[in-house]
């Protein structure tokens, strides 16, 4: 069994970047699992973007972390953000769920990391919290 392909949205990128977060621990689990070769996580350029808008710092730790892949905005992400803004989704969601989706690189996608995994609801992917 392979490495599991996890992204991380904003509201995980905030609970890792912050310990006294009550999900700071749980977050942080996954990047012990990514440093181990278990996993290997995702960052969105634009969700971290988002994120640091809320938290400013945010963008700088998570770059600093050496197991955090970031995935810049492409053309494809913007086409599918294209979509989803106009179906309501927010800004700090939409590069998540594009890097999400299943892909040719990710035939059947990746884990999508947040707190919120309702704000994902009907969007094609498999949103999961850290405690489940």
């Amino acid at each position: 069994m392979g490495a599991i392909p996890v992204v991380l949205d904003h509201t995980t990128a905030a609970a890792l970047y912050d310990p006294k977060d009550p999900f700071n621990e749980a977050v942080s689990a996954f990047y012990v699992q990514a440093s181990g070769g278990l996993g290997t996580l995702y960052a969105p350029v634009l969700s971290l973007t988002a994120g640091d808008a809320e938290r400013p710092g945010l963008l700088g730790y998570i770059k600093g972390l050496r197991f955090i892949r970031i995935e810049a905005f492409d053309t494809d992400a913007a086409v599918t953000a294209t979509e989803l803004l106009r179906f309501g989704h927010s800004w700090a969601a939409v590069h998540a769920i594009h890097a999400a989706r299943p892909s040719p690189t990710f035939p059947t996608g990746r884990f999508l990391l947040t707190m919120t995994p309702k704000a994902y609801a009907g969007t094609g992917v498999q949103a999961v919290h850290p405690d489940q």
